[in-house]
């Protein structure tokens, strides 16, 4: 399977995430899904509660790596040329 394909097939399987985290700033979101892996990494979570956090946070950091590809795509780096001459490329951050 393409990487393409593959990338629309895991889409389709995910949950959308909801409105209270397409709301939330990259910071927000950061900090609540920090908050959830110290709640869950204590170990006095119960099995429902965390089996719920963890969803939350699968979702929180979508939405993070969403917001963050977002910004990657508005960031131009400069290149200078061999004659010295200047522009900018679409920034690609692999």
């Amino acid at each position: 399977m393409t990487k393409a394909a593959n990338a629309v097939e895991t889409a389709e399987n995910q949950p959308e995430i909801p409105a209270d985290i397409q709301a939330m700033s990259f910071e927000a979101a950061l900090k609540a899904l920090d908050e959830i892996v110290s709640r869950l990494e204590s170990g006095r979570v119960e099995l429902e509660e965390s089996i719920a956090l963890y969803g939350r946070g699968a979702l929180l950091r979508r939405h993070c790596e969403t917001k963050l590809r977002a910004a990657e795509e508005k960031i131009e780096k400069i290149v200078v040329a061999g004659d010295g001459s200047v522009s900018t490329q679409p920034f690609r951050g692999d």
